[in-house]
């Protein structure tokens, strides 16, 4: 059975290769969308000096760490990876993506030294019931689980642990005063057991302005929330 199924899977490669979604190279790596190459040498690094602040944003009171794991390239590869987990239903990408924020995290000290000393959840930034039930899934959401492969004792929120309670348009192309009030509000933290003075890392996909990532770090902190770190996947 085993030399059948060595066989199957080597027929399998053949006919259905993998390939990277990113690069179009095929490559050896099962269960994933992005090649070692990609992941690792061909996005510009967010934050190389491991600053709090990967961006230009002034951090709300009570959220310590921002950063991002690559530079945004709009109408580049980046881009379209995103647009390809968020709208194409490709989630192995957003896997893929996570565990390489999750191992990048690594190497900040000023993260390790909050993961060292605090007990942490993963905040994946919620949808709203019926854009999720709309998409069927939250891009953020693969992105939490991705990353907890590497941080496996860090437990991630469930669907219904925080929720979005308003189900806010595209804030593509609006202003930071019109971000923030369109986000005014827009979350509730319903199981507060589960963050109760822990160190929440909320976990999204791209870091613009910061209105859905500080609105959601004020509703964890009015719930009881310790430390909050952002941590994205672009910085836009």
């Amino acid at each position: 059975m085993s030399k059948f199924l060595h066989i199957a899977n080597g027929f399998k490669r053949v006919v259905f290769p993998n390939v990277c979604v990113c690069c179009g190279r095929e490559h050896t790596e099962e269960q994933r969308q992005i090649c070692s190459f990609c992941l690792r040498d061909r996005f510009e690094d967010g934050n190389p000096e491991n600053k709090k602040v990967s961006s230009d944003s002034l951090l709300p009171e009570g959220i310590v760490v921002q950063h991002a794991l690559w530079q945004f390239d709009k109408g580049g590869d980046l881009q379209n990876l995103l647009h390809q987990l968020k709208y194409e239903r490709l989630t192995t990408v957003g896997c893929d993506l996570g565990r390489a924020l999750g191992r990048r995290v690594q190497s900040h000290p000023g993260i390790m030294d909050l993961f060292n000393n605090h007990e942490s959840v993963i905040v994946p930034v919620p949808l709203h019931y019926l854009k999720y039930r709309y998409r069927g899934f939250n891009q953020a959401f693969k992105l939490a689980q991705g990353f907890q492969e590497i941080w496996e004792e860090v437990p991630i929120c469930k669907i219904d642990d925080i929720v979005r309670i308003k189900n806010t348009r595209s804030q593509t192309g609006f202003s930071l005063e019109k971000r923030l009030k369109n986000m005014s509000k827009a979350f509730r933290v319903k199981n507060k057991g589960l963050i109760n003075n822990r160190l929440s890392v909320i976990i999204d996909d791209v870091f613009t302005t910061g209105a859905t990532t500080f609105e959601l770090a004020d509703s964890l902190k009015k719930a009881g929330a310790g430390p909050v770190i952002i941590l994205t996947v672009a910085q836009a």
